[in-house]
């Protein structure tokens, strides 16, 4: 027998703790304006053009912005998305029953407005709110046809009676994050309330259900699911019951979804050019989310390496750079999002959306922060958006 001392394994590093649903709400909100802000810098070159701008590797950070970036109408109008479930809640709270997707499309009808676009004389009118004072909200940055087209329309778009109903543009997708940070409500009715607000503007099935299954991801991240497993339940929630009767999931849908998590499990990162041949430039709903959803689960870290806490350094492999480190793999899932031909800023918000819900504010860059456009005003959404759903 030895008489050599017996050591102890080394204790494994204890996991860091679970964001706050506070900080969840910060961060999705906050990381979804950084990523549509990085992305509408390039949102309408193609990759080469971006490359000659900015290098091989693309856009990479907001330091090389010299005149900055603004945010673009994803962020828009996905405050205006908070705007109505917090009318609603607020009727709630008072204890009266409210429309959810009549405030909705209220709020938005008040965004229309700001887009120098005539709200219909036949909408009903509705006093302004704390969001409207904002002049930050009123500039117009590229905002969707469809989107304007369907609130033009001076209807209320349902399931059974759709504006739109061949359009299946991103509009409804970059929108529909904060449907998934309304706690204690259940998946299914998570789902309806993204898809009923996505019939507002898009009819197509395809626009409905991808903002219905991106807002279940948010869902499942705030209830403390991991990024993979988040993905998985969403996508099985197609399947389980959640859709309107005799609706069937669209198959481009399942495809681009499915496509999404396959290669980003293959282990070798997509180029720009195969990331848009394999899940398509992210113009149309079922696109957007398949690239956001790649970006952010292919730079994921390895659930085996142990917490990093080094101050991020720049490597060649976005994989290697978030093999650590919540604000890594921030960085790194949103310069894929961004450098591609193609919607650069929804594929980014989204994907901003995705990680901000999964890690908290911890994941976000102090140095990205201070270039963001009006901070204060998204900080006060998540702020009355975090109160009226609190404890």
């Amino acid at each position: 027998m030895s008489n050599e001392p017996r050591t102890t394994p080394a204790a494994a590093p204890a996991p860091p703790p679970a964001p706050t649903q506070e900080s969840r709400i910060h961060g999705c909100l906050l990381g979804g304006a950084l990523g549509d802000s990085l992305g509408y810098a390039v949102e309408f070159d193609d990759i080469s053009t971006i490359r000659a701008k900015f290098g091989p590797e693309g856009l990479q950070d907001f330091s090389a912005l010299d005149g900055g970036s603004h945010f673009s109408d994803d962020t828009q109008l996905t405050l205006y998305t908070v705007d109505g479930l917090l009318e609603s809640l607020e009727w709630a709270n008072s204890g009266v029953g409210a429309d959810t997707n009549a405030c909705l499309w209220l709020a938005y009808l008040r965004w229309l407005g700001t887009q120098g676009v005539p709200v219909p004389e036949a909408a009903p009118f509705q006093p302004p709110r704390w969001i409207d004072s904002h002049e930050v909200l009123k500039h117009r940055r590229a905002p969707g046809n469809a989107c304007l087209s369907g609130l033009a329309t001076g209807e209320m778009g349902t399931f059974y009676r759709p504006v739109n109903p061949e359009s299946k543009g991103c509009g409804t997708v970059m929108r529909s994050a904060p449907f998934g940070l309304v706690p204690y409500i259940g998946a299914e009715a998570v789902y309806k309330l993204s898809a009923d607000a996505a019939s507002l503007t898009h009819g197509h099935p395809a626009a409905r259900q991808s903002a219905g299954v991106f807002s279940l991801v948010i869902h499942a991240l705030t209830a403390g699911q991991g990024l993979r497993e988040a993905a998985d339940f969403a996508l099985g929630q197609l399947d389980a019951g959640h859709l309107r009767k005799g609706e069937k999931p669209d198959p481009d849908l399942i495809a681009r979804l499915e496509a999404a998590v396959r290669l980003a499990g293959a282990g070798k990162l997509l180029d720009p050019e195969e990331l848009v041949r394999e899940l398509g430039a992210g113009w149309v709903a079922e696109e957007a989310l398949a690239v956001a959803l790649y970006a952010v689960l292919a730079t994921a870290p390895d659930p085996t390496e142990p917490y990093q806490s080094e101050p991020y350094q720049s490597e060649p492999d976005p994989t290697a750079a978030a093999a650590g480190r919540p604000e890594a793999h921030f960085r790194a899932a949103i310069a894929l999002a961004v450098n591609h031909s193609g919607d650069s800023d929804s594929t980014a918000s989204i994907a901003g959306n995705i990680l901000g819900a999964f890690y908290g504010e911890e994941c976000l860059p102090e140095a990205w922060l201070e270039a963001l456009e009006a901070p204060d005003v998204i900080r006060g959404m998540a702020s009355r958006l975090a109160a009226a759903t609190g404890p």
